[in-house]
């Protein structure tokens, strides 16, 4: 479980509108995603989910999850993806996806270790792994562009 997140004023304004000052580099950084063709779009949500949730990043939780919802994932499954490892929800190769996208999340903590890696290794090919990873990589980007300068999640219905 992520620890709470004291909530100060400066967290509830957006410190700057990065996307109208570089759009171009935003939308390269994000682009990225589109390159990536070698997973399906409902396992690309929950890990970029999961890693949103690690970082805290609220912009990017709300995003993901009509993303996700999109895709097909079931309410359900996203209301307990913290608890992945307990839910039963999650089937072996989605719980690889999903151990692999905290172990590069959380890189000091052990850098990625070997057994993790071989875990994952064994449901994915080389090409998926490497979309995997590059999708990680793109939404820790994300996460801490949006987290750093105050992105707020978009107003919307409170379903």
């Amino acid at each position: 479980m992520n620890s709470p997140r004291p909530q100060t004023q400066s967290q509830t304004s957006q410190r700057l509108d990065y996307a109208a000052l570089n759009p171009t580099a935003l939308a390269r950084l994000a682009g990225a995603r589109q390159h990536l063709k070698a997973l399906p779009e409902a396992l690309l949500s929950l890990v970029e989910m999961r890693v949103s949730q690690i970082n805290g990043c609220a912009y990017c939780l709300s995003l993901h999850a009509d993303a996700a919802r999109a895709a097909g994932t079931h309410q359900r499954r996203l209301d307990c993806l913290d608890a992945w490892q307990e839910s039963g929800l999650f089937d072996d190769r989605e719980q690889a996806a999903l151990a692999w996208a905290e172990a590069v999340t959380r890189i000091e903590q052990g850098h990625a270790p070997e057994a993790v890696y071989q875990r994952a290794q064994a449901h994915f090919t080389p090409s998926q792994l490497a979309d995997l990873t590059l999708a990680i990589a793109a939404m820790n980007a994300l996460n801490r562009i949006a987290i750093s300068l105050r992105k707020q999640p978009d107003d919307g219905p409170n379903d």
